[in-house]
C-alpha cells in the first residue's frame, strides 16, 4: 500500500556566476529550505537525496551526499543517496525521495540539488569540456557534439519538417527570460524581446546565443512528508501524484529514435498523466515548468507532451497559449533559459516553482491564475532520457 506525499516547502540560492564555492550553495540552499519551514529541522529528516551531476569535474568532489549532511547538519538514519542523469538529476533524487515515503520507509526527506559550474579561471575549460560527458563522449562527443549543435540539428530539422520559424523559437526565449527579470533568484534578469533574441550572437545555427540556457552555479532544496507529517506542518501542501521516466535504448545521436521528436516524453507524460488522472493535459494542467535548455526544447516538449499534435509546437507560442494566462502557464520562474541551468537542481527548483504558484508566494509579474494542477519535465543527454513529474495544490 503506498502513501501520499506532500511537498512542505523549500529554499533556494541565488543562480548565475558566484564566488561561492559548492559547499557554499549547498549551505545556503539548505538553511533556505529549513528557513522557509520553521517547525522542521535538521533533526527531523530520515532521509537525504541529493542530484548533482558532475561534482567531481566541476568541484573536484565525489561522495557528496554524506558531505552535504555534515554541512547542514543532518545525522541520516534511514536512507542517503546521490543521483545522477545528467539534466534530470534534481527530479531524479525528488522522485527517488517520494517512492521512498510512499513505501513507507520514511516520513521525511530532504532533496537538495546542486551544482558548481563556473570555475577559477585556471580552469575555465572545464565546464564545456565536461559538458560533453552528459552525450556520447567516444562517438558524439569526438564529433563536436555538445549541447548546442546538437540541438541546433534537432531545430533544423523540425523546421525543415514542419514549417516551424526562427521567431516562434525567440518567441519562446524571450517569453521565458522576461518571466526571469521577475525572479529574484534567476541568474538573467532583464525584459528581453523577440528582436533581442533574433540579434543576439550566432552561436550553432539557427541557434543564437538567447536561445541557449546558461553555464550557472545553484542549489535548490525541497522537504518532502508522508501526508499524515505534512498536515501537521502546514495546510498548503503540494501532493506528487504522478510520475514517469522512459528511454528508447538510446544514447549516442546515432542511436535516437527522431531527430525531430522524442517519444520518449511521450512515453514518460502518458505514465504520469495516467496516475494522477489526467484526460485532457491542456484542460486539466494550469501550469508547467519544462526543459528548454534551447528554445526548440520548449516547441518540442508542447507536442510531445501531449497537448498539440506533431508540428503544431511553434504555433503554439506563436498564439500565447503557453503565456501565464494562456492554455498552459509555461515556465514562470524564467525556465532554464532565464534562469540558467545548474544541472542537479533544475528539477528541484521547477518543483519548488509549482510549489510557490499554488502557495501565491511568487510576484505578480509572473504569477499563473489560481493554478491547482502542474508538471514538471526534464530531459537530459541527447534528450535520450525523459521524466515527468505531476503536482497537484493542497490535495492528494
Amino acid at each position: 500500500m503506498t502513501r501520499n506525499v506532500g511537498i512542505v516547502g523549500g529554499g533556494h540560492t541565488r543562480w548565475g556566476d558566484r564566488d561561492a564555492t559548492y559547499k557554499d550553495l549547498i549551505q545556503e540552499a539548505g538553511k533556505a529550505t529549513f528557513e522557509d519551514v520553521p517547525d522542521v529541522g535538521p533533526e527531523d529528516v530520515e532521509g537525504l537525496f541529493v542530484g548533482s551531476v558532475q561534482p567531481e569535474r566541476f568541484a573536484f568532489q565525489t561522495h557528496v551526499a554524506p558531505m552535504v549532511a555534515e554541512l547542514i547538519g543532518v545525522d541520516v538514519d534511514t536512507m542517503i543517496a546521490r543521483t545522477e542523469l545528467a539534466c534530470a538529476s534534481g527530479q531524479a533524487a525528488l522522485r527517488y525521495a517520494w517512492l521512498a515515503i510512499a513505501a513507507g520507509q520514511l516520513d521525511v526527506a530532504l532533496v537538495l540539488g546542486a551544482e558548481k559550474m563556473n570555475l577559477p579561471e585556471a580552469h575555465g575549460g572545464e565546464a564545456q569540456a565536461s559538458m560533453t560527458n552528459v552525450m556520447d563522449r567516444e562517438f558524439d562527443g569526438v564529433n563536436g557534439l555538445n549541447a548546442p549543435p546538437y540541438f541546433a540539428m534537432v531545430a533544423q530539422r523540425h523546421m525543415h519538417e514542419y514549417g516551424t520559424t526562427r521567431e516562434q523559437l525567440a518567441t519562446v526565449s524571450a517569453k521565458n527570460k522576461s518571466h526571469a527579470a521577475h525572479n529574484e533568484f534567476a541568474q538573467f534578469q532583464r525584459e528581453v524581446t523577440v528582436d533581442d533574441v533574433l540579434d543576439s550572437y550566432p552561436l550553432s545555427p539557427p541557434l543564437c546565443l538567447f536561445d541557449c540556457s546558461g553555464i550557472t552555479d545553484g542549489a535548490a532544496g525541497l522537504l518532502l512528508m508522508s501526508e499524515e507529517k505534512a498536515r501537521e506542518v502546514t495546510d498548503e501542501a503540494t501532493y506528487i501524484t504522478g510520475s514517469g521516466q522512459a528511454c528508447f535504448a538510446s544514447n549516442s545521436v546515432n542511436n535516437l529514435p527522431s531527430m525531430s521528436g522524442w517519444p520518449q516524453a511521450t512515453t514518460a507524460a502518458e505514465n504520469a498523466y495516467e496516475q494522477a488522472g489526467i484526460d485532457d493535459p491542456v484542460k486539466d494542467l494550469d501550469v508547467a515548468e519544462i526543459h528548454d535548455c534551447f528554445s526548440i526544447s520548449e516547441i518540442v516538449e508542447y507536442e510531445d507532451l501531449g497537448w498539440v499534435e506533431k508540428g503544431e509546437g511553434g504555433q503554439f507560442v506563436e498564439d500565447g497559449r503557453s503565456e501565464l494566462d494562456g492554455d498552459i502557464g509555461v515556465n514562470p520562474r524564467g525556465g532554464l533559459l532565464g534562469c540558467g541551468h545548474p544541472l542537479g537542481a533544475t528539477g528541484v527548483s521547477q518543483a519548488l516553482e509549482l510549489h510557490r504558484q499554488f502557495r501565491g508566494e511568487v510576484p505578480d509579474e509572473r504569477s499563473v491564475p489560481d493554478p491547482e494542477t502542474g508538471l514538471i519535465h526534464n530531459l537530459s543527454g541527447s534528450a535520450s532520457v525523459h521524466s515527468v513529474m505531476v503536482l497537484e495544490r493542497g490535495r492528494p
